[in-house]
Order: structure tokens, then sequence, then C-alpha cells
């Protein structure tokens, strides 16, 4: 059986559903017309700012113990599996009941996988959403200071951008100023997520569900 617990990496997974945002508000009388496109990777940006790493390191722990509960129960699952190598040496009620055994014990894991499912990306919903709408406050007062018109979001793959030069992604800028106004977040030694920025094609949304091998 493969790893049925994957939390390393799920902060990737974008829930804002938004590919574009715009400063909503109206120009004042006299001031220049914006005019300037920028494009931002939401998800990258959210993960790579510091509360998004004390974030996915938070939500990693919590879920640790759950992680190592089901890696023994599928490691009792492999116990009793190989256990019917030897089953020239087992009388047929000692195999029957091994494999009844195994069935039960893989059903009850395969549900336990999909509740640990379940509650995990009922956190990650409630992580992104609330990162989130910190990023676009962040980002609604950049784009109306610098004279933006429209940006998007590459992160989303119906976004519908096929190309977008480096010189107007605005991700970096966004995390930086994201941090320089969020509360000062402990420095992690080692992130538990990704935090690379887009190049000149925009990224995959990364959904990695808990999954029984």
């Amino acid at each position: 059986m493969k790893s049925i617990f994957r939390i390393y990496s799920i902060l990737g997974a974008t829930l804002l559903g938004a590919a574009s945002f715009a400063s909503a508000q109206a120009p004042t009388a006299g001031a220049p017309v914006p005019t300037k496109v920028g494009v931002i990777d939401v998800q990258s940006a959210i993960v790579a700012t510091s509360d998004g790493k004390k974030a996915a390191a938070d939500l990693q722990a919590k879920f640790v113990p759950k992680k190592n509960e089901l890696d023994k129960k599928q490691s009792d699952i492999a116990a009793l599996q190989a256990s019917l190598a030897k089953a020239n040496v087992m009388s047929d009620e000692a195999k029957q009941k091994v494999m009844r055994d195994i069935d039960k014990k893989t059903t009850d894991l395969k549900r336990d996988t999909e509740d640990a499912n379940a509650e995990l990306e009922q956190e990650q919903g409630r992580i992104m959403n609330d990162l989130g709408g910190k990023l676009m406050s962040v980002l609604n007062k950049y784009a109306s200071d610098n004279g933006f018109a429209l940006v998007l979001d590459i992160s989303n793959q119906q976004s519908g951008v096929l190309f977008a030069s480096n010189t107007i992604d605005v991700t970096r800028e966004i995390i930086a100023l994201y941090d320089k106004s969020a509360p000062m977040t402990p420095a992690l030694a080692k992130p538990a997520i990704g935090t690379g920025m887009p190049t000149n094609r925009p990224a995959a949304p990364v959904r990695r569900p808990v999954t029984p091998k």
C-alpha cells in the first residue's frame, strides 16, 4: 500500500475561486486613469507569507498523531498479509480468520482515512479563506496605489492566461507587503509547504487529498 496520509503540501490548493481582481474604487476626479495590468500567483503568495508558513506547520503538527495512527493500522494489515505467506502451515480455519481480519481492518482504515481527509479539507478551507481575505486587502491597496486597472490570478487553471511576462508579476511585492503589515510570526526552521514563484506560465492549483494505498 502507498502512503495514505499526505499533509505536507496541502496548502497548495487555492479555494478562493476567483480568477481576477481589480480595484472597485471609483477614480477620483482629475486623477490618472489606472492602466496597468498585472498577474499574481495567489496560491504561491498565500503559502509563502509568514502566516502561511506558520499555518502549514501548525496544520502538519495537528495531523501528525492521526498520520501515525493510520500508519500503524496500515502496518498491521501488512503484517496479516505477510502471515498468509505461511498458509501452508496454517489450517483452513486459521487462514479464513486472517482473511476476515484483513478485510475488516482494510474497511476500517478506508473509513478512517476518509474521515481524516474530510477534517483536513475543512481545516484547509478555513485557513485559505482567512489568509486569502487578508491577502486580497493588501492586493487591493497595492493595485489602487500603483495604478493597476486589472490583476489576474494565474494560480487558477481556469484563468485563461496562457502567457504572462515576469515584469508584470506582482506576487513577490504582495508577499512582502503582507508580511510587513502582518504581526510578526516566529521563524520556522523548515516550512512544510512549497513557496516557488511562477515563471512565465500559470501554475496549476495543487490538491492532494489523503488516499489509501
